[in-house]
């Protein structure tokens, strides 16, 4: 019974030792935690840092082409009309016929409308009689006059032969009167046809056989030239100014203008300069320019909204790199990384133009031929070492890609 007794007081003793030293040990972590200095563990995660970078980096790269750059300038131009007649009668009376169907693309001094004549036809006889009158008197007071200036003087007096003087000037006076009201007559029966004054395509008829018409009734019908067309597009101060300078310098006509249609195709005929506003619109600091292009086939309506594209009729080209290898620099600049025959890379500032098809022009920082990264960038730095890995699917856009001219 000792025996056993002592057996089970070895056991607690030994339970109660092994809980007394884990509290020791746990003592002396805590301890030591609070005793190792503070900056250590940082300093450790910096240096396994700069060890992952000094690790060589595998990314994917492609040369600097070069590649014709003709990106076009969109305006949202508006067609109108070079011409628009509306045709008012001139004089009053019923409409006889009428030559044309509304909606046909009529020529100029073609006839249009037939006005009743019979009264205009009237007036012109009896203007027609008093000329005649109007001579024939003319011609006796000439020959009296000659008598009186032939008669012996001690058989007339002055007085007479004055007379005579004046009854011949007041009846050639009659004449010109006369020949007046004729040519009056005649243009007022003249204006009984109505024909078209310009080229274009004719609207809605307001009159019809039968219609009483006047000038003071309003149009008969209204022409609108379609072909040549115009086109006018408001371009800003600057871009006007730089339009001026290319003008000045002879090279204005490099450039092409070509339109987009509602439905997105584009316009097969290409635009020629018409004219430009005579001032500049204080809202908008925009000027309108008019550009004038062919319609033969009617596809411009006057009234209706295009998009205007202007680019280059001899385009110039930079070295190009794809899109994706352009990355923003601290101050809003934009850069590259280049690859040196090191193996290491470099930062180089460039200066693009505007991205197009997937490709991003450099004006300035690369050279045609230079090795530019386009995958992996974001694990870069300065004089980084790299190996090569062939570009992916969405790497490599050479092949897949037209130049702006080609799209």
């Amino acid at each position: 019974m000792s025996e056993k007794n002592e057996k089970t007081g070895s056991s607690i003793g030994s339970f109660i030792g092994t809980v007394v030293l884990a509290a020791v040990c746990a003592a002396g972590g805590w301890i030591a935690k609070d005793m190792w200095p503070k900056g250590a563990a940082s300093q450790a995660m910096a240096a396994q840092m700069a060890a992952a970078a000094s690790m060589q980096q595998t990314v994917a790269v492609t040369n600097a082409e070069m590649r014709v750059y003709n990106l076009p300038e969109r305006f949202v131009a508006h067609a109108e009309a070079v011409q628009e007649v509306d045709l008012l009668p001139q004089i009053d009376g019923y409409v006889k016929e009428v030559k044309f169907k509304e909606g046909d693309v009529v020529k100029e001094g073609q006839l249009l409308y037939v006005i009743d004549d019979e009264r205009y036809q009237a007036v012109v006889n009896q203007r027609k009689a008093d000329l005649e009158a109007a001579e024939a008197e003319s011609r006796r007071a000439e020959r009296y006059y000659d008598r009186m200036q032939k008669a012996d003087e001690r058989g007339i007096t002055q007085l007479e032969r004055d007379n005579a003087e004046a009854a011949s000037e007041k009846a050639k006076a009659a004449v010109l009167q006369a020949k007046a009201n004729l040519v009056v007559a005649e243009y007022d029966l003249k204006k009984t046809t109505v024909l078209a004054p310009i080229s274009g395509q004719i609207g809605k008829s307001s009159a019809h056989v039968g219609d009483y018409v006047a000038p003071s009734k309003g149009a008969l019908a209204k022409i609108v030239q379609i072909d040549p067309i115009r086109v006018s597009f408001p371009l800003t101060d600057r871009a006007y100014i730089a339009w001026r300078q290319a003008q000045k310098a002879g090279d204005s006509k490099a450039f092409r203008m070509r339109l987009v249609l509602p439905d997105g195709s584009e316009y097969d005929r290409e635009g020629a300069w018409d004219f430009d506003d005579n001032q500049m619109s204080r809202e908008t600091a925009s000027i309108m320019m008019r550009l004038k292009f062919p319609n033969p086939e009617r596809l411009l309506i006057p009234n209706s909204y295009v998009t205007l594209l202007t680019d280059y009729q001899e385009p110039p080209s930079y070295p190009s790199v794809p899109q994706q290898a352009i990355f923003d620099l601290p101050g809003g600049n934009q850069g590259v990384w280049i690859l040196k025959d090191d193996m290491t890379v470099e930062q180089r500032p460039v200066e693009t133009k505007e991205a197009f098809g997937g490709w991003a022009p450099l004006v300035k920082g690369v050279k045609e031929g230079e090795r530019v990264v386009i995958s992996g960038i974001s694990k870069l730095g300065p004089g980084v070492k790299v190996a090569l890995a062939q570009p992916t699917s969405n790497d490599d856009i050479n092949a897949n890609h037209k130049s702006p001219i080609e799209e």
